[in-house]
């Protein structure tokens, strides 16, 4: 009985790798016969879980999608890989997910044999998150999966978009991909009526169904689509940009610099370049200071002036009584 429980689990783990399985394969796999991997495939149907069948010499094994979920089969570096997962979870600009990765993580700790039990508990024990309040911007997971179906499905895409000012325009376009940094989410798509690539904040879509028809899909606005998204929302919106040298390898800079503030390329092995956008010059400044790395400005003049300022303003207040 527990060699044939432990087979079964083999078969499932086997046909959870999503691909065609020949009878012959999996019983070489199994160190069965093909009759046995046959009765074996009829006990994971019996337990719920619907594996496919096709006849012929282009057939085989597939384990499908059920109306129910059946358990999953992880190995130990799987198990606390998604736990992890799951405690991390409430930062990610999902709305309502934080709750839902608490019940899950609920019941994956009940199946987790004592070991992996321990190691998970210990993280959960010795970590405390630093969480915001909440998030106006975080994004509703329904409508996350409406825009990645529109994506995978070259779906044109109907919604009402609000701006940082509050104004609703009315969209058509045509969706390439989705990009999350770390607490929002964009929507990449061609915007049918403008004739050009446009970046749409996730949390100000609201999709205006019906939807379609389908579309060929074109090439998209960069190969570095994250890259294209970053210089969108962190240079090219604001009034003011500017360029400078950062005299820090690349690895260190983007620990201090997300791409949400600015874009960040590789110079020489000990600097590289920084591209970031602000409402004033001033902002710049004092972004650029903060971040505790020797630089020189690259462009704006502008910019060596406002900083020329600033230290002629520190000089004083350091030098008064």
């Amino acid at each position: 009985m527990l060699e044939t429980s432990a087979r079964l689990l083999r078969l499932l783990s086997l046909l959870q790798t999503h691909r065609d399985w020949s009878g012959a394969d999996l019983a070489g796999r199994l160190g069965v016969t093909p009759r046995t991997v046959r009765r074996d495939v009829d006990k994971l149907r019996e337990l719920g879980y619907p594996v496919n069948a096709a006849r012929g010499t282009g057939g085989g094994y597939q384990l499908g999608a059920g109306a129910e979920l059946p358990p999953l089969l992880l190995d130990d570096e799987e198990a606390v890989a998604v736990a992890v997962g799951l405690r991390t979870a409430a930062g990610n600009g999902v709305e309502g997910i934080g709750e839902s990765s608490v019940r899950a993580l609920a019941k994956l700790e009940q199946v987790l044999p004592n070991r992996l039990r321990r190691r998970v508990g210990a993280l959960g024990a010795f970590t405390v998150p630093m969480l915001r309040g909440q998030d106006a911007s975080a994004v509703d997971p329904a409508l996350l999966t409406e825009l990645a179906g529109a994506c995978r499905d070259a779906e044109r895409l109907r919604f009402a978009y609000r701006t940082h000012g509050g104004e609703v325009s009315r969209r058509t376009v045509e969706p390439h991909r989705l990009v999350c940094t770390e607490r929002r989410w964009y929507l990449v798509a061609w915007d049918l009526e403008r004739e050009d690539w446009r970046t749409f904040r996730a949390d100000r879509i609201t999709p205006t169904p019906p939807h379609g028809p389908r579309f060929v899909p074109r090439p998209p606005p960069a190969e570095d689509l994250a890259a294209y998204v970053s210089r969108g929302v962190a240079v090219s919106v604001y009034a003011q940009r500017a360029v400078v040298r950062l005299k820090a390898p690349l690895a260190e800079a983007a620990r201090l610099v997300p791409p949400s503030a600015g874009v960040l390329e590789a110079e020489s092995a000990e600097s590289c370049r920084l591209t970031a956008g602000a409402s004033s010059l001033d902002e710049l400044s004092v972004h650029v200071l903060m971040m505790g790395i020797d630089f020189e400005v690259i462009e704006p003049p502008g910019l060596t002036e406002v900083l020329r300022e600033a230290r002629d303003r520190l000089t004083r207040a350091l030098d008064g009584p």
